[in-house]
């Protein structure tokens, strides 16, 4: 690995990422697609990811849309084999789609308490699940990113957010256990911890009444994240410079969880 080339180039490989429709999955793909690699775009809103596919087809790589809900059982295995069927085995797994509700702890919903688990948690073991299997039948080395978030470790002071934060943490450390359970396969595990983004679905409330001055002010470079800023860690992840790490926590916060 002695070029920018060999360090970070996903050329010849082919990534899934859920929840492809907005926010942080756009730029999943997109970070996917500028390294060069084929992608698989899922979400439920199918309009929005032949839009998606469209755009990064000008990088000159090959996107696939599936439109699939990843909390029932039979879209995840309709993914995994359709993307197989066109692109051959995938070998990046980015597990984004995930859901953040809101509510007094003590007034919070099992029905909501139930369908956050599920999508943030039970959805990516799921999925990853599948993934691995194909692999290790192949004997094909992989990576696995799961979209984790800074409130996996830390609670926060802005949303009430215990379903999210305990699916969040949930995924964090089944992304340790994992990581030494496929080691030997050459399947690597990781997650991303994102921070304070504006997305389409956190805009709204970051621009509630004080919210975007807390959030910048409990960040130590005092700004929210750009989305763009995310890419390079995905490319990382998911390329040549990232093959001895696995079980990590990358935090790209702006320093939130230094304090």
């Amino acid at each position: 690995m002695d070029s920018l080339e060999t360090l970070f180039s996903l050329r010849g490989h082919v990534g899934i990422v859920t929840g492809a429709s907005s926010g942080l999955g756009v730029e999943c793909a997109w970070a996917l697609a500028i390294g060069g690699a084929d992608v698989v775009l899922v979400a439920r809103r199918v309009d929005r990811l032949k839009k998606l596919a469209d755009e990064l087809r000008e990088f000159g790589v090959k996107a696939l849309p599936i439109e699939a809900d990843v909390g029932v059982d039979a879209d995840l295995d309709r993914v995994i084999e359709t993307a197989a069927a066109e692109f051959g085995e995938c070998d990046i797994l980015i597990n984004n789609a995930g859901i953040s509700p809101t509510g007094r702890a003590e007034k919070f919903s099992r029905e909501s308490w139930d369908s956050t688990l599920a999508i943030n948690l039970t959805a990516p073991m799921m999925l990853s699940q599948r993934f691995a299997r194909r692999l290790i039948a192949a004997k094909k080395p992989g990576r696995i990113i799961n979209m984790g978030s800074i409130f996996s470790t830390v609670g926060s002071g802005v949303y009430r957010l215990s379903a999210y934060a305990a699916a969040k943490a949930g995924l964090h450390n089944i992304t340790r256990q994992l990581a030494i359970e496929w080691a030997p396969y050459g399947i690597n595990v990781n997650t991303l911890a994102p921070g304070w983004f504006p997305t389409e679905a956190t805009e709204p409330g970051i621009e509630k009444a004080g919210n975007r001055e807390r959030m910048e002010l409990f960040t130590p470079m005092a700004r929210l994240g750009k989305p763009e800023e995310l890419r390079g860690a995905i490319i990382f992840l998911a390329g040549p410079s990232a093959s001895f790490m696995t079980g990590a926590i990358l935090s790209v916060d702006g320093g939130y969880t230094s304090w």
